[in-house]
């Protein structure tokens, strides 16, 4: 189990999905990296070129920087801005949230375009969205003892008085 926020707790198959979807946006914009850290600055998935980032520093950064857009939105009457783009000398950041509540990162240089990783992004979060859509489905039926993980989920009161008889 990998914990993503005080109130959601994520298995490893959803985990493996997760890394799937990350693979898969990763190959289809031609991106260098590709990130997913929660509003805490926790690192949830990463893949491609990672091993000479300081992907710990990288999570909390990027969450810093969504409160800090999220503070600038509220002076101008928005809710937040779900997108931002830093473009570098050689490398560009795209950030946007997820399900409004994982942001995801995408760094990519000159083999791809602005374009693409837009295209890419959008459809990757729609995928995203829905594994978290799913995650919070199983927590609710956890919450109210139904959950196929839960293996006292069958067991009534009546069997625990008769077992006790």
């Amino acid at each position: 189990m990998f914990g993503i926020q005080s109130s959601l707790v994520m298995y490893d198959e959803e985990h493996q999905r997760i890394v799937t979807i990350a693979e898969k946006l990763l190959r289809d914009s031609n991106a260098k990296a590709v990130f997913l850290v929660d509003r805490n600055g926790q690192l949830m998935a990463a893949t491609g070129e990672t091993e000479h980032l300081d992907t710990t520093s990288l999570a909390s950064l990027t969450a810093g920087n969504i409160a800090a857009t999220g503070g600038l939105a509220k002076l101008i009457g928005e809710k937040e801005f779900s997108i931002l783009f830093h473009e570098g000398e050689k490398d560009n950041i795209h950030i946007s949230i997820v399900g409004g509540r994982i942001i995801l990162v995408v760094i990519f240089d000159q083999r791809s375009s602005l374009g693409l990783v837009r295209l890419r992004v959008k459809k990757g979060s729609e995928e995203f969205a829905r594994i978290f859509e799913d995650m919070d489905h199983r927590l609710t039926a956890e919450g109210a003892g139904v959950s196929p993980h839960n293996p006292f989920a069958e067991i009534t009161d009546d069997d625990i008085d008769n077992l006790f008889r």
